[in-house]
């Protein structure tokens, strides 16, 4: 993932609080791996955490970003199961929820509700219902009535159901069935 643009859902929200004129937010990006989205946030001129349960993260975003944007940089270790974000103004969450355990998720779902300030944003991708790995019970999903119920608080700004079969990014095949949003806290 490492080298590729910014995921369209984080830019969406960059560009939503670009046009507000909102400058130099309190971002936080879970699951940032490699820094496909950090880059975008941190060239944005917002600060950032960065959250990850691997070690090998940091290295790898501290090794994608030129200094400049380091000084705005702050990287954590953590299994977001527990996470428990900071107050906020954009939380960025791609292809990382739904890795969690539907529990796990709820929580951490509430919490985020909870960090993020009023007009914050959260980017991010869930699985739909039928996608392979929620069919085969390897992963949970939600459905559209489901969602509805997880963008209760919130409003939805950006969403768009993908259907595709594809290669993941450890070369598996499979049919996705993803909901790619953007929701804005009232």
């Amino acid at each position: 993932m490492q080298g590729k643009p910014a995921r369209a859902t984080c830019r969406f929200a960059l560009e939503a609080f670009a046009r507000e004129r909102r400058r130099r937010l309190r971002a936080v990006d879970l699951g940032c791996g490699g820094g496909r989205d950090a880059r975008a946030i941190l060239e944005a001129g917002h600060r950032l955490l960065a959250v990850d349960r691997s070690p090998e993260a940091e290295t790898a975003l501290k090794r994608a970003l030129p200094p400049h944007l380091r000084r705005r940089l702050r990287f954590l270790q953590a299994d977001l199961a527990d996470f428990t974000p900071p107050a906020c103004d954009f939380i960025n969450a791609s292809f990382c929820l739904f890795a969690l355990p539907r529990e796990a998720f709820l929580g951490l779902w509430e919490r985020i509700q909870s960090a993020l300030a009023p007009g914050g944003r959260l980017a991010g991708h869930l699985l739909g219902s039928e996608d392979s790995w929620v069919v085969s019970g390897r992963r949970w999903g939600v459905d559209r009535r489901e969602l509805a119920q997880l963008a209760a608080g919130f409003t939805l700004e950006y969403l768009d159901e993908e259907r595709c079969r594809s290669r993941t990014p450890r070369g598996e095949v499979k049919h996705w069935h993803l909901w790619h949003l953007v929701l804005r806290r009232a």
